[in-house]
Parts: structure tokens; sequence; C-alpha cells
């Protein structure tokens, strides 16, 4: 208990490393999952090849091995990252090709009656995307968005592999210098526990403010 007191300040910073690159991955992911899961339903067919060439790209190789060559592979093409611009590229890429997936099904489940009532209203096809579609969509995108936030937090660990000092990484350090094993990983644990459960008590909110927003809008009309 009295190493845990003395190196408590220590796994704090890693606690705010791991924090860091769980939002800034996650605000990437967030953003290549709206591109690329509305660029898979775009009629413009390089966009939708592109889109589907991403997402099956990064769905279908190991996280680890794409860190690995953001930060070791591309300085023999002449591109040089720090690590945590490239811890946050490759968990952003890695979840969000995931999270196109779940934009683009969220956007199909919207009922065929909504995007008909939106061409009699003469909406064009991004008017009907931005006040039909989306609105209607965004609800059921949210609790999956949760777990792949949580995926991308845990996934942050493989960061340490290439020198991030985030939380993994500095347990690894106590353990080298103290012989502990137990306590340090033991403490990372309850850590990665705390975080996940704020993610989605936060992203819990946020689908009660939108379910009570859609209702108070029923109610009106």
């Amino acid at each position: 208990m009295q190493t845990l007191t003395e190196y408590g300040g220590f796994l704090w910073s890693g606690t705010l490393m791991t924090i860091v690159l769980t939002l800034g991955g996650c605000a990437l992911a967030l953003v290549m999952a709206f591109v690329a899961g509305l660029g898979r339903l775009s009629p413009v067919r390089p966009l939708k090849w592109l889109s589907v060439a991403y997402i099956e790209f990064f769905r279908g190789t190991s996280c680890l091995v794409q860190m690995f060559w953001m930060f070791y592979a591309l300085p023999y093409f002449g591109v040089s990252l720090e690590p945590l611009t490239a811890g946050i590229l490759t968990l952003g890429l890695n979840i969000g090709a995931y999270g196109a997936e779940v934009v683009r099904s969220a956007v199909l489940a919207v009922p065929r009656s909504q995007r008909e009532a939106g061409i009699a209203l003469n909406y064009s096809p991004l008017q009907r995307l931005r006040h039909i579609e989306l609105p209607q969509a965004i609800p059921m995108m949210l609790p999956p968005f949760g777990n792949l936030a949580v995926d991308l937090m845990k996934l942050s660990a493989v960061a340490s592999l290439i020198m991030i000092s985030d939380l993994t990484f500095r347990a690894q350090l106590i353990r080298n210098s103290t012989g502990e094993t137990l306590w340090p990983f033991l403490a990372i644990l309850v850590i990665y526990f705390i975080i996940a459960s704020a993610i989605l008590a936060v992203v819990s909110l946020a689908e009660r403010r939108l379910s009570a927003g859609r209702e108070g809008v029923r109610g009106v009309s």
C-alpha cells in the first residue's frame, strides 16, 4: 500500500495520457465514421469505393500492426509522426471504420416512408439527410457508439508499445522498478473500468436527453 501511495501521482499522469488518447481518438473516429458511413451510401461511385476500401482495410487488419506502421514504417516514406499523433491517428482510423458501419446501418434503418415524405416536400437529398434521416438515425447510433468508445479506450493500451506513457506503459515501469505485478495492474484495471463507466454514463445521458427531446416534439405536435 505504501508503494501504491508513492506511485499514485505516476499512475495519475498515465491516466491523463490515456484520457487524451481516448478523447482524441474518439473525435477522429466520429468524423471518419460519418464521412465513410455516408460516403458508402453516396451515389458517387469513386467516393463509395474509397469509403469501402477504408472500412475494409482498417477492419480487416490488426490495430497493433496499424500502429507499428504508423509510427515505425511511415518514416521510411518520409513521414515521421510523434508517438501521441500516431496513437490518436491509429485509434481514430481503426474505430472510425467500425463506426462507419454503425452510421450506414442507422441511416438505412430510417423508415422509407420518411424519405418519401421528404421527396414529397421537394427536399434535395442533402436536405433529406440533414432534416429527416440524421435526426432519426443519430439516437440509434448512440448505444453502439458508446461501445466503440469503450473499445477505443481499451485499445489505447496498445499505444504503450510505441513508447506512449499511458496507464499500461507506466504500470510496466512500476513493475520493472519494484518487481510488483499484482497491485499496479490491479490499479490500472480499476482505472480502466472507471473510465469505461464514465463513457457509458455520458452516452446514456445523451440518449435520455435525445429521447426526451423527441417526446417533447411529439407532445407539441
